[in-house]
């Protein structure tokens, strides 16, 4: 990389919480002085209606106990070790007397199934019960509210079987009971409860007075959202409908394309790990298959793909579903060479064209309109695959993907995706390969340290404006702070001011259920009874809901800054692995020493920062031999060290990765450190930490052998880092990028003859700014403002971190406007 010139070297502590710009004695630093200056008869980019959207994936419990609204957990008694090691199919489920068996999956010839994809149903005998706990602390019901109960019911014997039904908590009955009767073979049983009161911890109950057999036992509330049947949590959906999404995309992810892609039948032994099949999600939902969720926990695919069509429909957003393309991503890293297989996951994927599309004289339009939507969904985009860090065997299947739609349906956009990183050898295949064979448009993923968002506001400038176009289908800066929702917002401002490029853009992950977290950070959060947006919903909100139709050329000054050398320690570390080190040398630029350790002397002179691992001196070697610590990082030197050289001998002992070497240390959550043999030992990568925030620097495809000694030099020079392995020339980078903490976009919106200011402040000092907007205005603005400390977090019972609207008089052609420090301010200006 050429080494560009310095101009702001301020870290993200200093950025968002002011350590660099503290007056003397802690007053508050003086405010800042700036220009924005406007061209309103310039020509910015278009923006499309739908260039904001959600990415929605069954994760942190998002469907079931999360948006779906059933309130029974595992209804079906479908719950296995292939979910989950904890699962059993009474999982959730508590049993009152001593007759009661689940059916075994495994027989291949049960005639008393539900049906045949349905493999599991529970047999109680006379006189016994089962009671189900729900999710979170139990069924939340809210006094007056309705709730219909439902059942598959068999009676095992000729007379009739009755039911007994009550919803209940630990101080007594929340409605009255109900009975229901079942007679014969499989039948569906229903009954409304009334809850009398409101509760969080409710207990539905259903007690056989003579032997039955019972499937899909379900418990909706009646208030889903626009009342549909089988439909969504209300308050989820409303808050997600008030984001305005200009595009659902769904279902995920890493659960798309992950696990076998074999279908749930007896040939594949009714195969439980799978990728997400569309099929398998629509019909009836008692015929709908059951899978093992990628996040480890059970799918009963109530959700499906007829819910979500019609939730994008119901919340106006573009539909943008994601099929699988038979290679693995998510660290699966599998290629399936099975022409059959492929070509029935094509078929498959025009079938769900036609599903979306169809008329109802069409196979797959009948069926959309059986489930009750007559009229095509309009579906125009599709993603082929998620993540895959194989690009070469992904874009040979992608190939026949886009032949086979484009010939059928050339109206589809299909779209392809460049892997799980914002850079590095697969996200430069990926691209190439997408140029070359003329993608209209790739899919971008990247979780990366606030820092990171501060430093890229420019990352589509240099686009190329013939394409393809970008989907940025993931982002989020790896946490929910309010400094996360500045840093992400300051970003924003650049994705807006490239709308040529940048069509579609998708924080996630979207939902996470507090009591089942696999993923942070997360948009929105929730329990069984309440819901909250976090800070970086606020966020996303504010800019989803003021995009506007155009960009209008502006332009601003910068921050002035501070210059410095990466500064700091260095440190020694491992992840779920054993290694040794050994002769640790470091030497000033002339050469002179500043540390030398053969551990001859012990370990003295190391920190065990992390406080992790079990280190010690063994055989002359600095050894951590757990396997299972993860960051145990330890540290030697001084915190004010630059310009120098690091040299260090590494040996893999045992474990699943590789070796870190640590340099700039300043503390465990800010520093550098070469992760040799990272991400599970697949390659390798230097990782800058702020704060806690990681960001990649470079990587390439480096494994670690076990046993082998290495031999790692570091060479930091000011902002410039050289690394060495076993003598040759590893990498380098120069990390002199602006944090730029002052940022902003204009837009139009044509249809109220406005402008709207956009400004983003993510530093401790107000922001004093002279606005020249270039035309006439009316006196007033419609102001709306986040502003809060920046580890402001929002939770169930606190929000700090909310709009405030306000009006902004004494605006002109020329004006001058404070900005509140750790502030994102929206100007709405009607102009003349």
């Amino acid at each position: 990389m050429a080494r560009r010139r310095w101009r702001l070297g301020l870290t993200l502590s200093a950025v968002l919480a002011g350590t660099l710009a503290v007056a003397p004695g802690g007053a508050t630093p003086p405010p800042a002085d700036y220009t924005l200056t406007v061209d309103p008869t310039g020509t910015g980019a278009r923006i499309n209606d739908s260039m904001y959207g959600v990415f929605y994936e069954d994760i942190n419990r998002a469907a079931d106990g999360g948006l779906y609204a059933e309130l029974v957990q595992n209804r079906s008694f479908e719950y296995s070790t292939a979910d989950k090691a904890a699962y059993t199919p009474l999982t959730a489920w508590q049993v009152s007397g001593s007759d009661a068996k689940v059916s075994d999956a495994e027989v291949k010839d049960d005639g008393g199934r539900l049906n045949a994809r349905n493999r599991n149903y529970l047999s109680l005998g006379g006189g016994t019960s089962v009671t189900n706990s729900g999710y979170n602390t139990g069924i939340a019901v809210e006094e007056g509210k309705r709730y219909d109960f439902s059942v598959w019911a068999r009676a095992d014997e000729a007379s009739a079987a009755p039911l007994t039904v009550t919803l209940h908590d630990s101080s007594g009955r929340l409605a009255a009971v109900r009975r229901v009767t079942a007679r014969g073979g499989w039948a569906k049983y229903t009954a409304t409860f009334t809850a009398t009161r409101t509760s969080t911890t409710g207990r539905l109950t259903v007690a056989a007075a003579r032997p039955t057999a019972l499937d899909m036992v379900s418990l909706f509330p009646r208030d889903t959202y626009r009342g549909r049947t089988n439909g969504l949590r209300k308050d989820l959906a409303e808050k997600i409908a008030a984001l305005q999404p200009g595009f659902l995309r769904f279902p995920g992810g890493c659960l798309v394309n992950t696990g076998s892609h074999e279908g749930y039948t007896e040939d594949s032994g009714w195969e439980r790990n799978r990728s997400y099949q569309w099929k398998d999600t629509v019909g009836p939902v008692e015929q709908r298959a059951t899978n093992a969720n990628f996040w480890g926990y059970n799918q009963s695919y109530g959700l499906g793909y007829f819910e979500y069509f019609q939730f994008a429909k119901d919340v106006g957003a573009m539909p943008l579903p994601v099929v699988p393309a038979l290679v693995t991503g998510c660290g699966q890293n599998k290629a399936t060479d099975d022409p059959a297989l492929l070509k029935r996951h094509i078929q498959d994927t025009l079938d769900l064209i036609e599903f979306a599309n169809g008329p109802v004289t069409s196979e797959w339009g009948a069926k959309r309109a059986e489930m009750g939507h007559r009229e095509p969904f309009g579906l125009t985009h599709l993603g082929v695959g998620n993540e895959e860090n194989l690009p070469e065997e992904y874009f040979a299947r992608l190939a026949e993907f886009r032949k086979a739609i484009e010939a059928k349906h050339p109206e589809i956009t299909v779209i392809a995706n460049s892997g799980p990183d914002d850079a590095g050898p697969v996200f430069d295949r990926a691209w190439e390969l997408s140029r070359q064979t003329g993608a209209a448009m790739v899919d971008e993923h990247y979780y990366n340290s606030p820092q990171w968002f501060l430093e890229n506001n420019d990352r589509y400038d240099s686009y190329d404006r013939e394409g393809p176009d970008v989907f940025l289908g993931e982002y989020a800066s790896r946490g929910n702070r309010f400094s996360n929702a500045l840093a992400e917002a300051a970003f924003m401002t650049g994705l807006e001011r490239n709308a040529d490029v940048v069509k579609l853009a998708s924080y996630a992950p979207l939902l996470a259920n507090q009591d089942y977290v696999q993923w942070t950070p997360d948009m929105i959060w929730f329990d069984n009874a309440r819901s909250w947006g976090s800070a970086n919903y606020e966020m996303q909100k504010l800019f989803m809901t003021n995009v506007g139709d155009e960009v209008v050329p502006s332009t601003a000054s910068g921050t002035p800054g501070l210059s410095e050398p990466i500064t700091g320690a260095v440190g020694l570390s491992t992840w779920a692995t054993s290694a040794a080190y050994d002769d640790v040398h470091v030497t000033d630029a002339d050469g002179r020493t500043l540390l030398s350790d053969d551990f001859s002397a012990g370990d003295g002179r190391w920190t065990r920062t992390a406080g992790a691992g079990s280190w010690a001196v063994r055989d002359g070697a600095f050894v951590q031999t757990d396997v299972e610590a993860e960051n145990t990082l330890v540290t030697a030197g001084d915190k004010g060290w630059q310009n120098y050289d690091l040299r260090v001998k590494a040996t893999k002992q045992s474990g699943r990765e590789g070796f870190l070497i640590a340099f700039g240390v300043q503390d465990t959550g800010n520093h550098y450190w070469w992760n040799l043999g990272g991400w599970g030992n697949t390659r390798s990568a230097v990782e800058k930490s702020v704060d806690g925030g990681k960001q990649t620097m470079v990587e390439n495809g480096t494994r670690i052998e076990t046993g082998r000694s290495y031999d790692v030099r570091v060479s930091v020079r000011d902002r410039r880092v050289t690394l060495y392995l076993d003598g040759e020339k590893w990498g380098e980078f120069t990390d002199d990028k602006v944090a730029e903490p002052f940022r902003q976009v204009v837009t139009r919106d044509t249809s109220r003859g406005e402008l709207l200011v956009k400004v983003v402040n993510a530093q401790a000092s107000e922001a004093r700014t002279e606005i020249n907007l270039g035309t006439r205005t009316a006196p007033t603005a419609r102001v709306t403002t986040l502003a809060a400390d920046p580890s402001a977090e929002n939770t169930a019972e606190s929000r700090p971190v909310r709009p405030v609207r306000s009006t902004l008089r004494g605006v002109d052609e020329r004006f001058t406007h404070t900005f509140p420090a750790h502030s994102v301010t929206f100007l709405r200006i009607r102009t003349r």
